[in-house]
Protein backbone atom coordinates (compact mmCIF):
# COMPACT_ATOMS: atom_id res chain seq x y z
CA UNK A 1 0.00 0.00 0.00
CA UNK A 2 1.18 3.37 -1.18
CA UNK A 3 2.07 6.08 1.49
CA UNK A 4 0.96 9.04 -0.90
CA UNK A 5 2.25 12.09 1.49
CA UNK A 6 5.34 10.23 1.30
CA UNK A 7 5.53 11.29 -2.28
CA UNK A 8 5.80 15.13 -1.86
CA UNK A 9 8.32 14.42 1.56
CA UNK A 10 10.65 13.14 -1.02
CA UNK A 11 9.64 16.17 -3.52
CA UNK A 12 10.20 18.48 -0.71
CA UNK A 13 13.98 16.68 0.21
CA UNK A 14 15.08 17.39 -3.08
CA UNK A 15 13.73 21.05 -3.08
CA UNK A 16 15.86 21.46 0.35
CA UNK A 17 19.05 20.22 -1.92
CA UNK A 18 18.41 22.30 -5.02
CA UNK A 19 17.58 25.76 -2.91
CA UNK A 20 20.70 25.71 -0.59
CA UNK A 21 22.92 24.93 -3.43
CA UNK A 22 21.18 27.46 -5.90
CA UNK A 23 21.69 30.04 -2.41
CA UNK A 24 25.70 28.89 -2.36
CA UNK A 25 26.30 28.88 -5.88
CA UNK A 26 24.42 32.59 -6.73
CA UNK A 27 24.82 34.19 -3.21
CA UNK A 28 20.83 34.65 -3.34
CA UNK A 29 19.86 36.02 -0.42
CA UNK A 30 23.70 36.46 0.78
CA UNK A 31 24.02 33.13 0.94
CA UNK A 32 21.30 32.53 4.34
CA UNK A 33 19.44 29.39 2.66
CA UNK A 34 23.18 27.43 2.38
CA UNK A 35 25.68 26.80 4.07
CA UNK A 36 25.15 22.89 4.32
CA UNK A 37 21.73 22.97 4.98
CA UNK A 38 20.63 20.96 1.95
CA UNK A 39 21.98 18.55 4.60
CA UNK A 40 18.40 18.29 6.08
CA UNK A 41 16.77 17.13 2.85
CA UNK A 42 19.50 14.07 2.35
CA UNK A 43 18.51 13.47 5.93
CA UNK A 44 15.04 13.27 4.86
CA UNK A 45 16.11 11.39 1.79
CA UNK A 46 18.48 8.37 4.20
CA UNK A 47 14.51 8.81 6.46
CA UNK A 48 12.74 7.83 3.96
CA UNK A 49 14.81 5.22 2.04
CA UNK A 50 14.67 3.42 6.10
CA UNK A 51 11.21 3.94 6.17
CA UNK A 52 10.23 2.49 2.72
CA UNK A 53 12.46 -0.40 2.86
CA UNK A 54 11.04 -1.65 6.37
CA UNK A 55 7.69 -1.14 5.42
CA UNK A 56 7.75 -2.72 2.21
CA UNK A 57 10.14 -5.89 2.69
CA UNK A 58 9.73 -6.87 6.45
CA UNK A 59 6.57 -8.49 6.00
CA UNK A 60 7.82 -10.54 3.11
CA UNK A 61 9.12 -13.92 3.59
CA UNK A 62 13.34 -13.80 4.09
CA UNK A 63 14.09 -15.91 1.50
CA UNK A 64 16.45 -16.17 -1.52
CA UNK A 65 13.73 -14.97 -4.32
CA UNK A 66 12.81 -12.28 -2.76
CA UNK A 67 16.23 -11.33 -1.55
CA UNK A 68 17.39 -11.29 -4.56
CA UNK A 69 14.19 -9.07 -6.10
CA UNK A 70 14.59 -6.67 -3.64
CA UNK A 71 18.25 -5.95 -4.90
CA UNK A 72 17.34 -5.53 -8.15
CA UNK A 73 14.45 -3.53 -7.41
CA UNK A 74 16.66 -1.18 -5.39
CA UNK A 75 19.53 -1.34 -7.64
CA UNK A 76 17.18 -0.58 -10.59
CA UNK A 77 15.68 2.60 -8.91
CA UNK A 78 19.48 3.84 -8.34
CA UNK A 79 22.12 2.41 -10.50
CA UNK A 80 21.11 3.51 -13.98
CA UNK A 81 21.40 6.85 -14.02
CA UNK A 82 23.80 7.14 -11.27
CA UNK A 83 26.26 5.29 -13.42
CA UNK A 84 25.20 7.61 -16.24
CA UNK A 85 25.93 10.46 -14.42
CA UNK A 86 29.39 9.14 -13.36
CA UNK A 87 30.18 8.03 -17.07
CA UNK A 88 29.54 10.78 -18.39
CA UNK A 89 31.29 12.86 -15.80
CA UNK A 90 34.55 10.79 -16.45
CA UNK A 91 34.51 11.39 -20.02
CA UNK A 92 33.70 15.16 -20.16
CA UNK A 93 36.61 15.50 -17.44
CA UNK A 94 39.21 13.80 -19.68
CA UNK A 95 38.38 16.36 -22.34
CA UNK A 96 38.70 19.40 -19.63
CA UNK A 97 35.07 19.84 -19.24
CA UNK A 98 33.52 19.90 -15.86
CA UNK A 99 29.86 20.66 -17.15
CA UNK A 100 28.82 17.87 -14.59
CA UNK A 101 30.84 16.10 -12.14
CA UNK A 102 35.03 16.21 -11.66
CA UNK A 103 36.17 12.58 -11.94
CA UNK A 104 39.30 13.33 -13.96
CA UNK A 105 41.21 9.67 -13.45
CA UNK A 106 40.47 5.78 -13.78
CA UNK A 107 40.90 5.13 -10.13
CA UNK A 108 38.25 8.36 -8.98
CA UNK A 109 35.90 6.35 -11.29
CA UNK A 110 36.43 2.99 -9.97
CA UNK A 111 35.94 4.68 -6.63
CA UNK A 112 32.50 5.85 -8.11
CA UNK A 113 31.53 2.38 -9.58
CA UNK A 114 32.25 0.56 -6.63
CA UNK A 115 30.39 3.21 -4.78
CA UNK A 116 32.80 3.48 -2.42
CA UNK A 117 33.15 7.60 -2.96
CA UNK A 118 31.25 10.46 -4.10
CA UNK A 119 31.99 13.90 -5.69
CA UNK A 120 29.59 16.37 -4.44
CA UNK A 121 26.05 15.43 -4.70
CA UNK A 122 26.80 12.25 -5.43
CA UNK A 123 28.70 11.26 -1.87
CA UNK A 124 25.13 10.33 -0.63
CA UNK A 125 24.66 7.49 -3.08
CA UNK A 126 27.10 5.09 -1.58
CA UNK A 127 25.41 4.92 1.63
CA UNK A 128 22.44 4.50 -0.08
CA UNK A 129 23.64 1.16 -1.63
CA UNK A 130 25.73 -0.07 1.71
CA UNK A 131 22.49 0.07 3.20
CA UNK A 132 20.95 -2.06 1.42
CA UNK A 133 22.69 -4.90 2.16
CA UNK A 134 22.71 -3.84 5.98
CA UNK A 135 19.60 -4.43 5.91
CA UNK A 136 19.32 -7.86 4.44
CA UNK A 137 20.82 -8.39 8.07
CA UNK A 138 17.79 -6.77 9.79
CA UNK A 139 15.37 -8.53 7.24
CA UNK A 140 16.91 -12.00 8.35
CA UNK A 141 16.02 -11.23 12.35
CA UNK A 142 12.57 -9.53 11.18
CA UNK A 143 10.51 -13.03 11.69
CA UNK A 144 12.23 -15.00 14.31
CA UNK A 145 14.61 -12.54 16.36
CA UNK A 146 13.02 -9.21 15.85
CA UNK A 147 14.85 -7.49 19.17
CA UNK A 148 18.35 -7.93 17.54
CA UNK A 149 17.44 -5.29 15.36
CA UNK A 150 16.76 -3.20 18.16
CA UNK A 151 19.40 -4.71 19.71
CA UNK A 152 22.23 -4.30 16.96
CA UNK A 153 20.68 -0.07 16.47
CA UNK A 154 21.24 0.59 19.29
CA UNK A 155 24.48 -0.54 19.84
CA UNK A 156 25.78 0.70 16.52
CA UNK A 157 24.37 4.25 17.55
CA UNK A 158 26.24 4.01 21.03
CA UNK A 159 29.40 3.08 19.58
CA UNK A 160 29.50 5.44 16.87
CA UNK A 161 28.44 8.69 19.65
CA UNK A 162 31.57 7.30 21.82
CA UNK A 163 33.50 6.83 18.78
CA UNK A 164 33.02 9.96 17.84
CA UNK A 165 32.12 9.03 14.06
CA UNK A 166 35.52 7.51 13.19
CA UNK A 167 36.84 9.26 9.93
CA UNK A 168 37.53 6.05 7.74
CA UNK A 169 38.75 7.55 4.21
CA UNK A 170 41.70 7.57 1.91
CA UNK A 171 42.14 5.09 -1.07
CA UNK A 172 43.27 1.36 -1.74
CA UNK A 173 45.69 0.85 -4.09
CA UNK A 174 45.12 4.85 -5.75
CA UNK A 175 41.08 3.96 -5.30
CA UNK A 176 39.62 6.43 -3.33
CA UNK A 177 36.59 5.14 -0.52
CA UNK A 178 34.82 7.35 2.03
CA UNK A 179 33.17 5.24 5.24
CA UNK A 180 32.53 8.16 7.07
CA UNK A 181 30.02 9.54 4.93
CA UNK A 182 28.06 5.65 5.35
CA UNK A 183 28.81 6.11 9.42
CA UNK A 184 27.28 9.52 9.55
CA UNK A 185 24.16 8.60 7.91
CA UNK A 186 23.55 5.37 10.00
CA UNK A 187 21.37 6.63 12.06
CA UNK A 188 18.56 8.09 9.96
CA UNK A 189 18.62 4.92 7.70
CA UNK A 190 18.04 2.97 11.85
CA UNK A 191 15.18 5.62 12.43
CA UNK A 192 13.35 5.36 9.54
CA UNK A 193 13.81 1.55 9.26
CA UNK A 194 12.37 1.22 13.23
CA UNK A 195 9.37 3.89 12.13
CA UNK A 196 8.67 1.49 8.73
CA UNK A 197 8.60 -1.49 11.65
CA UNK A 198 5.92 0.00 12.97
CA UNK A 199 3.71 1.83 10.84
CA UNK A 200 1.03 -0.76 10.25
CA UNK A 201 0.97 -1.86 13.51
CA UNK A 202 0.90 1.26 15.57
CA UNK A 203 -2.67 2.94 16.46
CA UNK A 204 -2.78 6.67 16.78
CA UNK A 205 -5.70 8.02 17.98
CA UNK A 206 -7.51 10.26 16.17
CA UNK A 207 -7.77 13.52 18.34
CA UNK A 208 -3.65 13.41 17.75
CA UNK A 209 -4.22 13.15 13.99
CA UNK A 210 -4.39 16.72 12.72
CA UNK A 211 -3.68 18.23 9.78
CA UNK A 212 -1.68 21.28 11.68
CA UNK A 213 1.20 19.05 12.57
CA UNK A 214 2.34 19.82 8.70
CA UNK A 215 3.90 22.96 10.40
CA UNK A 216 6.54 21.00 12.10
CA UNK A 217 8.13 21.06 8.54
CA UNK A 218 9.22 24.70 9.67
CA UNK A 219 11.71 23.24 12.44
CA UNK A 220 13.40 22.24 9.49
CA UNK A 221 14.15 26.10 8.28
CA UNK A 222 14.83 27.10 12.02
CA UNK A 223 17.50 24.64 11.95
CA UNK A 224 19.84 26.38 8.92
CA UNK A 225 22.99 27.97 9.96
CA UNK A 226 22.41 31.52 9.29
CA UNK A 227 18.47 31.51 10.63
CA UNK A 228 18.69 29.36 13.70
CA UNK A 229 18.86 30.86 17.17
CA UNK A 230 20.67 27.44 18.48
CA UNK A 231 23.44 28.09 20.65
CA UNK A 232 25.61 24.80 20.51
CA UNK A 233 27.67 23.29 17.66
CA UNK A 234 24.64 21.22 16.83
CA UNK A 235 23.81 23.65 13.37
CA UNK A 236 27.56 23.64 12.82
CA UNK A 237 28.11 19.60 13.42
CA UNK A 238 24.91 18.63 11.51
CA UNK A 239 25.79 14.89 10.62
CA UNK A 240 27.58 14.12 14.15
CA UNK A 241 24.68 16.00 16.24
CA UNK A 242 22.00 13.32 17.67
CA UNK A 243 20.41 16.85 18.39
CA UNK A 244 19.67 16.72 14.47
CA UNK A 245 18.94 13.20 14.54
CA UNK A 246 16.41 14.23 17.23
CA UNK A 247 14.67 17.03 15.53
CA UNK A 248 14.43 15.55 11.94
CA UNK A 249 13.18 12.05 13.54
CA UNK A 250 10.58 13.74 14.87
CA UNK A 251 9.75 15.94 11.94
CA UNK A 252 9.70 12.81 9.70
CA UNK A 253 7.51 11.07 12.78
CA UNK A 254 4.94 13.79 12.85
CA UNK A 255 4.68 13.70 8.91
CA UNK A 256 4.39 10.17 8.73
CA UNK A 257 2.91 9.62 11.78
CA UNK A 258 0.29 12.11 12.88
CA UNK A 259 -1.17 14.60 9.65
CA UNK A 260 -3.61 12.36 8.19
CA UNK A 261 -2.98 10.71 5.01
CA UNK A 262 -5.47 13.19 3.00
CA UNK A 263 -3.82 15.91 3.90
CA UNK A 264 -3.73 18.31 0.71
CA UNK A 265 -0.81 20.03 0.26
CA UNK A 266 1.18 16.56 0.67
CA UNK A 267 -1.45 14.28 -1.20
CA UNK A 268 -1.77 16.19 -4.57
CA UNK A 269 -0.69 15.26 -7.78
CA UNK A 270 2.31 18.22 -8.26
CA UNK A 271 4.10 16.20 -4.97
CA UNK A 272 3.55 13.13 -6.68
CA UNK A 273 5.20 14.66 -9.67
CA UNK A 274 8.35 15.93 -7.94
CA UNK A 275 8.33 12.76 -5.74
CA UNK A 276 8.78 10.49 -9.24
CA UNK A 277 11.19 12.89 -10.34
CA UNK A 278 13.41 13.60 -7.09
CA UNK A 279 16.25 11.33 -7.66
CA UNK A 280 16.98 12.42 -11.11
CA UNK A 281 16.14 16.20 -9.53
CA UNK A 282 18.78 15.36 -6.79
CA UNK A 283 21.54 13.94 -8.84
CA UNK A 284 21.25 16.40 -12.29
CA UNK A 285 20.88 20.07 -10.34
CA UNK A 286 23.88 21.16 -9.91
CA UNK A 287 25.36 21.46 -13.00
CA UNK A 288 22.52 23.21 -14.31
CA UNK A 289 22.47 25.63 -11.47
CA UNK A 290 25.82 26.12 -12.22
CA UNK A 291 25.10 26.78 -15.78
CA UNK A 292 22.64 29.38 -15.50
CA UNK A 293 24.44 31.17 -13.14
CA UNK A 294 26.88 32.24 -16.15
CA UNK A 295 24.00 34.07 -17.95
CA UNK A 296 23.76 37.61 -17.66
CA UNK A 297 20.08 37.23 -15.65
CA UNK A 298 18.86 38.71 -12.45
CA UNK A 299 18.94 35.79 -9.27
CA UNK A 300 15.42 36.29 -9.83
CA UNK A 301 15.31 34.62 -13.43
CA UNK A 302 18.13 32.53 -12.38
CA UNK A 303 16.16 30.72 -9.58
CA UNK A 304 13.00 30.26 -12.11
CA UNK A 305 15.04 29.04 -15.36
CA UNK A 306 17.49 26.89 -12.82
CA UNK A 307 14.42 24.88 -11.08
CA UNK A 308 12.29 25.10 -14.30
CA UNK A 309 15.04 23.36 -16.28
CA UNK A 310 16.08 21.24 -13.69
CA UNK A 311 12.55 20.12 -13.43
CA UNK A 312 12.20 19.32 -17.17
CA UNK A 313 15.20 17.58 -17.09
CA UNK A 314 13.96 15.30 -14.33
CA UNK A 315 11.45 14.77 -15.52
CA UNK A 316 12.50 13.50 -19.38
CA UNK A 317 15.23 11.66 -17.55
CA UNK A 318 12.64 9.66 -15.40
CA UNK A 319 9.75 9.25 -18.05
CA UNK A 320 12.66 8.36 -20.60
CA UNK A 321 15.31 6.81 -19.05
CA UNK A 322 14.91 5.59 -15.31
CA UNK A 323 11.58 4.17 -15.56
CA UNK A 324 12.15 2.12 -19.12
CA UNK A 325 15.35 1.03 -17.72
CA UNK A 326 14.24 -0.07 -14.31
CA UNK A 327 10.97 -1.55 -15.93
CA UNK A 328 13.12 -4.04 -18.48
CA UNK A 329 15.71 -4.56 -14.92
CA UNK A 330 12.92 -5.82 -12.97
CA UNK A 331 11.08 -7.56 -15.81
CA UNK A 332 14.33 -9.61 -17.00
CA UNK A 333 14.51 -10.87 -13.14
CA UNK A 334 11.01 -11.62 -13.20
CA UNK A 335 11.34 -14.00 -16.07
CA UNK A 336 14.20 -15.91 -15.26
CA UNK A 337 12.87 -16.45 -11.53
CA UNK A 338 9.47 -17.60 -13.11
CA UNK A 339 11.36 -20.20 -15.38
CA UNK A 340 13.36 -21.51 -12.33
CA UNK A 341 10.36 -21.74 -10.04
CA UNK A 342 8.96 -24.01 -13.37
Amino acid sequence: MEVRKLNALRGLAAFIVFITHFSDITNWLDGMLGGGSGAYGVMLFFLLSGFLMSYLYLSQEFNKINVKRYLLARAARVAPLFFVVVLSSYILSLAGNDTLYSIPDVNTLIGHLLFLYGESVLWSIPPEIQFYFVFIIFWSFSKSRPGYIYFSIIAVMILLFFMNFPRINGDLSGIPYNLFNTLRSLPYFFIGVIFGMHFKSIKIPSYLRKHWFILVLLLIPAMYPELTSITSDAKHRMWLSYEVLLVMSSVFFCIVFLVPDNNVLLANRFGDFLGKISYSLYLLHMPIIIFVNKLNLSVELKLILSFGLTVSIAFVSFKYFEKPVASFIRNIASNKNFKRDC
